[in-house]
């Protein structure tokens, strides 16, 4: 009997210290977690951000957690061109981001092509452009710049901003912050209005991208 209320004894303490191992785990856990919802916290009322319910909220943060996590593991890195920062879509997945922004596909192919192409014989452009110094305006109407030709893109766009389908729907697109973004990229509508050479001799096209409806 005795041997009995001593093993009781030994395996009551045991639970003991395994209850007390998993609370300090969890508080070291918290504490470690602190300096992260603290920012995201900041992030939310940079960007009006409220959510309905607080495991919507706890949801959301820990996508914002792993964005940031890999956002600045990315920007360490140090072997791109280009920068990620932490933006308004922090708190989004790749795949809500992509369905936020309606990115279903290459449209070009069910579009009627026109025969003509106004720049076709333009022989001089200048060496780097940028529409925005030029306060250039949108242009009603269209014309089809001929497919798969760089030079004839160079043309239109160094005579006015150029409306374009690419590629938008990869993780640098998202949190793209500066540089050169490089790289193979669902598609999305964007306004080619300018172009350039890196220091490094990197070729460039400036684009205003438009999220959804939206210009940005």
């Amino acid at each position: 009997m005795a041997f009995k209320k001593v093993l009781f004894q030994y395996f009551t303490l045991a639970l003991c210290l395994v209850f007390a191992f998993c609370a300090f785990e969890g508080n070291a856990r918290t504490l470690e977690d602190a300096p992260m919802r603290e920012r995201h916290e900041q992030w939310m009322a940079i960007h009006g951000k409220v959510y309905t319910h607080s495991y919507e909220k706890e949801q959301k943060y820990q996508i914002f957690k792993e964005n940031v996590q890999r956002i600045e593991a990315f920007n360490n890195a140090g072997n791109k061109p280009y920068k990620l920062g932490i933006n308004q879509f922090a708190d989004l997945s790749n795949e809500e981001f992509k369905a936020r922004n309606r990115f279903k596909g290459h449209m070009c192919s069910i579009i009627t092509r026109t025969p003509t192409f106004k720049y076709e014989h333009v022989t001089a452009v200048p060496a780097s452009l940028d529409c925005r110094q030029k306060g250039a305006a949108l242009i009603k109407g269209y014309e089809d710049v001929p497919a798969n030709n760089e030079t004839a893109l160079l043309n239109a766009v160094a005579n006015q901003p150029v409306s374009v389908s690419i590629d938008a729907s990869g993780y640098e697109f998202q949190f793209y912050s500066g540089g050169v973004l490089t790289g193979s990229w669902c598609h999305a509508r964007a306004l080619l209005w300018g172009y350039g050479v890196s220091d490094d001799g990197t070729k460039y096209w400036l684009i205003k991208k438009f999220m959804g409806s939206k210009l940005e």
